[in-house]
This record gives C-alpha cells, sequence and structure tokens, in this order.
C-alpha cells in the first residue's frame, strides 16, 4: 500500500454511502477528458465493478491546464502536475472520491492531504517509434524531423543520431498521430502503453528497447489517488493494488524524486522484479544528448524507495548533478 497509515479517526464520508466496513455503494471517479483518459478511468471503473458488484460507480469528467495549454513545453508552463491539480481539487472538496492518473503524470511530492491509493497492474513500459515511412529510428535519414514532447525521449534519440531533427508535439494521442499523418513531422515517439489501449497498437512500427529508450518513472502505469482525509475509501481502492507494479513504481519514482523530481530534466528509470529482489536502471542525460549518466542498482523488494534513493545518489556522483546545475541555471 503505498501512501499514509490509515487511522479512523481521520474517516469522513467524501460522497460515499457506507454499507459496511469493507463495502461501498457509491464512488466517483475524477478523470481529464482525453480518450486515453477516460480509457483509463473506465478500466477503473470496471475493475471496481468486478470487486463491488453493489457499488454505483460514476464518472466526473474534467479539463486541466495541462490539457488547455498546448502551444508550450509542460516544462515551461508547470510541469506535468497541470494534469492532476484540478482533480485533486475535486476530491478535497467531496465532488470525487478518487482520481485516475497515469502515473508518469503524478508530480514526484504529493501536496499534503493527497496520496496514491493503489497502482493496478502495469501496462507495457516501453516507448514506440511510430511512422508512415521508416520501420524504425535507425531507418531515419540525417536531417530527418522527429516529433515528441518528451525531453527524456529527444535526449535519448539525439545521443544515438545526432544528425535528426526534433519538433514538440503536444496533445492527445490522436492530435499527435494526426500531426504526424499531416507531415509535421517524419516519425513520432509515442508511449506504448496508450497505444495498447486506445486500440492503435497497429500504429507501432517498433518498440523501442528499455536499452534504446529508457522509460519515464511509472510510464504504462496507472496511480489511482486519494484524499487522505478519506481512509476506508483508501482502504477499498487499495484491493485494486498489484503488488510488484507498485513495487517496481515506488523505486522508480524515488529515482526522480532524489533528482529533483522536475519535468525539465531528461530522467529515466525503469526497475524490474524477480523475487524478492529489485532490479533499477536509471540515467539523466543533457537535453542535447551529448552527456547521458546511466547507473543500474540491485536490492531487497522491501525498500523500493531506498533502492530508488541510492540509484539517484549513484546518478549524482556519476556525473547527474553537473547536468542538473546546467539545467537549472539555464532555466
Amino acid at each position: 500500500m503505498l501512501g499514509y497509515a490509515f487511522q479512523a479517526s481521520q474517516y469522513a464520508s467524501f460522497g460515499c454511502a457506507i454499507v459496511s466496513d469493507t463495502t461501498p455503494t457509491r464512488l466517483v471517479i475524477a478523470t481529464r477528458q482525453s480518450r486515453l483518459a477516460l480509457w483509463q478511468a473506465h478500466h477503473v471503473k470496471g475493475l471496481l465493478q468486478a470487486l463491488y458488484p453493489a457499488c454505483n460507480v460514476e464518472l466526473l469528467s474534467m479539463s486541466t491546464r495541462g490539457d488547455e495549454v498546448l502551444d508550450r513545453s509542460l516544462s515551461l508552463i508547470g510541469g506535468k502536475g497541470l494534469f492532476v491539480k484540478e482533480l485533486e481539487v475535486a476530491l478535497q472538496d467531496g465532488r470525487a472520491d478518487l482520481a485516475v492518473h497515469s502515473a508518469k503524470d503524478v508530480p514526484m511530492a504529493l501536496p499534503s492531504g493527497f496520496a496514491i491509493a493503489a497502482i493496478p497492474m502495469r501496462e507495457d513500459p516501453r516507448d514506440a517509434f511510430i511512422s508512415n515511412r521508416y520501420a524504425t529510428p535507425s531507418a531515419l535519414p540525417d536531417g530527418a524531423v522527429v516529433g515528441t514532447a518528451s525531453l527524456r525521449r529527444e535526449a535519448q534519440l539525439r545521443e544515438r543520431f545526432p544528425k535528426l531533427r526534433f519538433v514538440a508535439l503536444r496533445g492527445n494521442i490522436d492530435t499527435r498521430l494526426a500531426k504526424l499523418d499531416a507531415g509535421e513531422c517524419d516519425a513520432a515517439v509515442l508511449a506504448v502503453a496508450g497505444l495498447v489501449r486506445l486500440g492503435l497498437k497497429a500504429r507501432i512500427r517498433s518498440e523501442l528497447s528499455i536499452d534504446a529508450s529508457l522509460p519515464a518513472p511509472g510510464q504504462g502505469a496507472l496511480a489511482i489517488e486519494v484524499a487522505t482525509a478519506n481512509p476506508r475509501i483508501a482502504q477499498w481502492i487499495s484491493r485494486l493494488e498489484d503488488e510488484t507494479s507498485a513495487l517496481c513504481v515506488r523505486a522508480e519514482r524515488a529515482v526522480s524524486l532524489g533528482l529533483g523530481g522536475s519535468c525539465q530534466i531528461p530522467l529515466g528509470a525503469h526497475a524490474t522484479r524477480a523475487g524478492d529482489r529489485l532490479r533499477i536502471a536509471g540515467l539523466v542525460a543533457a537535453p542535447d544528448g551529448r552527456q547521458v549518466v546511466r547507473a543500474m542498482r540491485e536490492g531487497p523488494a522491501s525498500a523500493p524507495e531506498a533502492l530508488g534513493e541510492a540509484l539517484a545518489m549513484d546518478l549524482r556522483k556519476g556525473g547527474a548533478t553537473a547536468i542538473l546545475d546546467a539545467l537549472a541555471a539555464a532555466s
């Protein structure tokens, strides 16, 4: 279970009627309005209805600042937290009981009063290469234009293919694909998980290996957020958690937190579990891809945050601090 210790004294009904200590009769999910966000919310709704057949699960769809500002990079307008703030307001004022996010969009340090109650089973965390003309990044000619909204993806591609050009590709998945089809770029890099969830797997020309494009912390996973004033809701939601997915995401988020937790940092982290052990890889890159620091660690699965923090320290010792300082000076 992620987040915080539950105490009965913290409970206050937040629009959720109670039949017993273990069974809700009504739950409201706050979600963004994009097609992918709605898919994710409906997916969690289905999980909840399977778990609690007598519960009426409703959606509260909302527009966020991150969805509305599409002409500037996220790193310039406040970061990925812009996708969750309005949903947190709905949790706080009682309009919703839980919010469903892409885990990679959730700030590494949540505001006081909120917690991640569950990480369900993760989808494929890899990045996807999409193009109407080329099968892989290595097939792109010098000067080809790649669209991406991710500094992490761009930096890793620049490291391997320094003669490519890049353009910012914001908007939902359908908008990005439409821009690609309109010729604004020769290729695009998106998350495999989003494409699979929307039935767009056929658009993927190749999946980029973890080594070639280390994913963002939490990529492919969902994070279900609740208000800490309502521990009983969090207890209900916690039953959706997949232990292995949660341990890996916790370790990855700890790496990001240990490095500043900003979307202005080209940073990747990916953990895997084997029995009672976790193995995690991380990287920090200069935006131009000319300097990339990598590290890997293994440790007990029972202490994912400690493992992630240790990897962050390894990256700093390997040269990441200099990259972070340069990024801070340029911002």
